[in-house]
């Protein structure tokens, strides 16, 4: 007859049934908080989540260009089988919200400009007073289009996200540990419709990208030369690779950037098609 009293053998064999209930369900709880743990680490480590991603992609520009408003030179070279066939340099003026005013500098396009804003191009001829509407994929020379020269920013007209991580070899056969982005243009004036990006993993410069079409299809292959420009890492060149016409390749060196401001006068379209810019 049960009194509320156990004896010393039934207490011992509670005590272990217990103690056996509790380890069960330790061992069962242990995996679950341990894989969420794991997960946890590998999301941090790997940074696929959307601010770690707007991060890099902004660090990556910085490397391509300056804040505010900025000139940069740069000089496009047209290669055919590794031999250099053309030539053309550029004015670039640009400045925040998504503004830019090229200036074609050599003397077989003297006096020809072009205009960005936003999300509408112009290009303008020395004897014309009509502005002439462009799209950014106008070619300038070779496969250096109006877009790659006037600087879009990844960070302001697409949005990213991760893919993975993965060993890619350069050009020169050095294989870099980057981290593969998506990026979706979320401007009408965007250049490409997606990018595939490979930053580097430990500094976020960019090492190549794919360039796509709305239609899908890869417009061109994208190659980061990295130097130092006043102390500080830079992208100094970047390699357009014709994936259709693979003997052909386009190199444009950025050989100078420096702070300068421009007159709201020069982003206007009607100005600049009244009036010669040839000392800009």
């Amino acid at each position: 007859m049960f009194n509320g009293y156990f004896s010393p053998n039934t207490a011992r064999t509670f005590q272990c049934k217990r103690m056996l209930v509790c380890s069960v369900l330790l061992a069962l709880t242990l995996p679950i908080s341990s894989l969420v743990f794991a997960n946890e680490s590998i999301d941090q480590l790997e940074g696929i989540n959307q601010q770690a991603v707007t991060t890099m992609i902004t660090k990556a520009d910085s490397y391509r260009i300056q804040p505010g408003a900025a000139k940069v030179v740069s000089l496009v070279k047209l290669y055919k089988s590794n031999t250099l066939d053309k030539t053309r340099l550029y004015n670039v003026y640009s400045r925040p919200n998504r503004e830019s005013l090229v200036v074609f500098k050599s003397a077989v396009e003297t006096g020809q400009k072009m205009l960005m804003i936003e999300d509408n191009y112009w290009l303008l001829m020395p004897k014309s007073r009509r502005p002439i509407r462009i799209t950014p994929m106008q070619k300038l020379l070779g496969e250096a289009s109006v877009g790659d020269i006037s600087t879009l920013t990844w960070s302001e007209d697409y949005q990213g996200e991760w893919v993975k991580s993965t060993i890619i070899k350069t050009l020169n056969g050095a294989e870099v540990t980057t981290h593969q982005l998506k990026l979706t243009a979320k401007t009408k004036g965007a250049s490409y419709q997606t990018i595939d990006l490979w930053l580097n993993a430990n500094n976020d410069f960019p090492i190549k990208a794919e360039l796509y079409l709305r239609s899908g299809k890869m417009a061109k292959q994208a190659w980061f030369t990295q130097g130092l420009r006043e102390g500080a890492t830079s992208v100094v060149a970047m390699t357009l690779l014709d994936k259709i016409q693979p003997n052909k390749k386009t190199i444009i060196e950025y050989q100078a950037i420096s702070r300068q401001t421009l007159e709201d006068k020069y982003y206007n379209p009607a100005y600049l098609s009244r009036n010669s810019v040839s000392e800009l």
